[in-house]
């Protein structure tokens, strides 16, 4: 695995005129190449760790993969420097990428979406009957989970630079924390987690991220079959259409002892 951190000196100032130079730790971004059956699919940018997992969640999240033993193996390409290039084999039984999803370009860390070839391709059909998942959870479990989830935080306590996403069971147990400086990424690696362990769909569980609530990030979360996606800030207004549609409780403005329930507030009891 790569480094995840990195020191680089900084020229520190105030405005009382106090100047002084000082290392710094930042979050490490490096670019990730995905290769199936050793042809290239895309290049995302990301911290280094649980690649695995990340890639996982990716092919999960376009639909290409739904389970483990759609999975033969995953390993770093031989010719690879510093472990930045991943090869996936896929079970006989799985239909190859489309060649329209592959991305000619790199993803930024920021964005997953941008580098789909057209709109179309984000209407992926979903796997699983969302609306029939019978979760209830209380306002007292989802204020707890920002709390739970800072405290998971450990390389953003050391560069302040990477979005977080956890996964939650309905008491508000953490299962899984993953770290990354894309939001996306962060899903992927929980949700890659989640298939490579045989845990698809994510029945009565809870998605936390510690920023806002995109629609792709709605989007992976409906593709994992998650019935609750919880975030810090704002969701968007596609975010808001896609729940509702998918039969997905979303909540933003999760601070403190408030939130907004957007959609699927029948699910949260007092």
């Amino acid at each position: 695995m790569g480094r995840i951190t990195v020191r680089k000196p900084v020229l520190r100032l105030s405005t009382a005129g106090v100047r002084g130079r000082r290392p710094d730790t930042l979050a490490v971004e490096e670019p990730l190449e995905i290769r199936v059956a050793g042809r290239p699919l895309t290049i995302t940018m990301r911290t280094p760790g649980d690649d695995f997992d990340l890639v996982a969640g990716f092919l999960a999240a376009e639909g290409v993969i739904a389970r483990a033993d759609d999975l033969v193996a995953l390993r770093y390409c031989a010719d690879a420097t510093e472990q930045n290039t991943l090869d996936v084999v896929l079970a006989d039984h799985v239909p190859p990428p489309d060649p329209g999803m592959t991305r000619a370009f790199t993803t930024t860390s920021a964005c997953g979406v941008c580098g789909k070839s057209s709109i179309e391709a984000l209407r992926v059909d979903r796997p699983y009957d969302i609306a029939a998942d019978p979760v209830e959870l209380t306002p007292k479990v989802l204020a707890r989970l920002p709390e739970r989830l800072r405290e998971a935080q450990r390389v953003f306590d050391r560069t302040g630079g990477l979005h977080a996403a956890a996964l939650f069971d309905a008491t508000g147990e953490p299962l899984a924390v993953r770290e990354d400086v894309g939001r996306h990424n962060a899903v992927d690696k929980v949700v890659g987690w989640a298939l490579r362990a045989g845990l698809l769909p994510l029945t009565g569980r809870i998605l936390m991220v510690s920023g806002r609530a995109s629609f792709e990030l709605t989007q992976k979360a409906a593709q994992a079959g998650i019935p609750v996606l919880a975030a810090v800030s704002a969701p968007s207004s596609l975010a808001v259409d896609l729940a509702e549609d998918a039969g997905m409780t979303l909540v933003g403005f999760l601070r403190g002892e408030t939130m907004n329930v957007y959609t699927g507030a029948h699910r949260v009891t007092a």
